[in-house]
């Protein structure tokens, strides 16, 4: 594949299309749901909390829950067009299992969790200190930082539409088997947060704002380990992007190949090429990065590296030739925000990125 004159462009314009100009998270959020007392705070789009000890630390949610449950999703993402490989609907790849439902008191507990530092070693560390909306539920680092300045192995991955992944499992390696499992895990990790399951418990009943919020979430103020994870996986799938220019322009026309009425010349040209096989002048972009998500639903393995032993992704997990090498892909959307790519983060720039293709 090689990319060249006005074809480069093009696909790039597609690629931020699918960025919407404020929708990092359709549920804005103008401040976090955590502050301090006597902290003035000012309306912003993007959640930067960083949360003491000392002094008190009480909830500033707003009076009516955020529509986690119900969002009124568009009706393209209950259809799919093009249908090469087995590609199915959008909504037919959710990955919500039925003993977990997402209702706005379980997500808004979530999104408590998700934000509250409380809840590190050290009390200076969430999980939205390494998925930060204002970059896609990414990080602008190319690996994060935890609790005490250590570096993550990987880079941190963007969490937008998490749950249009029908296989499920979670991590670039693909290593938690569900989401459930995986919100967990950051906690337990040395580097990330260096908690234990028990002390992330003891740290969440230490809270006095957590009984209410479980309370309303679980119809009862029992506190467990698994009832933070049912929670955080909650609020994770809330996290669906579909009110960008490319929704807009969708929502027009009877299928995703032809022209949108709100695109440029150059941007309907850089998504036939993405969404159309070869045959039919494309670059068939769409085998990898599937249907109205742009999700993969299984590991793939893009031509990174010759030498898969230097990180075996997939691989490592199952010991099967046919997974080294291999990496869970996120959805493309927010792509525009996300830099750096790449499971280890290697690529910076949108630029780059088409360089790898073009090679």
């Amino acid at each position: 594949m090689f990319f060249s004159g006005k074809v480069y462009p093009s696909i790039f314009l597609l690629l931020v299309a699918c960025h919407p100009a404020i929708e990092n998270h359709d549920h804005v959020e103008e401040a976090p749901p955590l502050q301090s007392e006597n902290q003035e705070v000012e309306p912003r789009l993007v959640p930067a909390l960083e949360v003491p000890q000392e002094p008190k630390v009480t909830l500033n949610l707003p009076e009516e829950l955020y529509n986690y449950a119900n969002p009124e999703l568009p009706a393209h993402f209950e259809v799919e067009t093009l249908g090469f490989h087995g590609q199915l609907p959008l909504v037919d790849t959710d990955n919500t299992p039925n003993h977990n439902p997402t209702t706005d008191a379980g997500a808004t507990l979530g999104r408590v969790l998700f934000y509250d530092t409380n809840l590190s070693k050290n009390g200076t560390t969430s999980c939205a200190s390494c998925h930060v909306q204002e970059y896609g539920f990414s990080d602008d680092r190319v690996l994060s930082q935890g609790f005490d300045g250590g570096e993550t192995e990987r880079h941190s991955m963007g969490l937008t539409n998490a749950r249009y992944y029908s296989a499920g499992h979670f991590f670039w390696d693909q290593r938690a088997e569900t989401l459930e499992d995986q919100v967990l895990m950051p906690f337990q990790d040395p580097v990330e947060m260096g908690m234990t399951l028990e002390s992330l418990v003891e740290a969440v009943k230490g809270q006095e704002y957590y009984p209410d919020l479980f309370m309303a979430a679980f119809s009862e103020t029992t506190i467990d380990s698994r009832r933070i994870s049912l929670a955080l996986s909650q609020f994770v799938r809330s996290m669906v992007s579909y009110r960008s220019k490319y929704d807009q322009g969708r929502a027009q026309v009877n299928s995703r190949e032809q022209n949108f009425p709100n695109f440029t010349e150059e941007e309907n040209f850089g998504k036939a090429l993405f969404v159309l096989p070869p045959p039919m002048g494309g670059f068939a972009c769409f085998v990898c990065h599937q249907g109205e998500g742009f999700i993969p639903q299984e590991a793939t393995n893009n031509g990174l590296d010759s030498d898969s032993s230097l990180d075996a992704g997939y691989g490592e997990v199952t010991g099967l030739a046919r997974d080294m090498g291999t990496f869970k892909v996120p959805s493309l959307r927010n792509v525009a925000v996300r830099a750096p790519y790449m499971h280890d983060g290697r690529l910076d720039s949108l630029d780059a990125v088409m360089n790898h293709y073009s090679r």
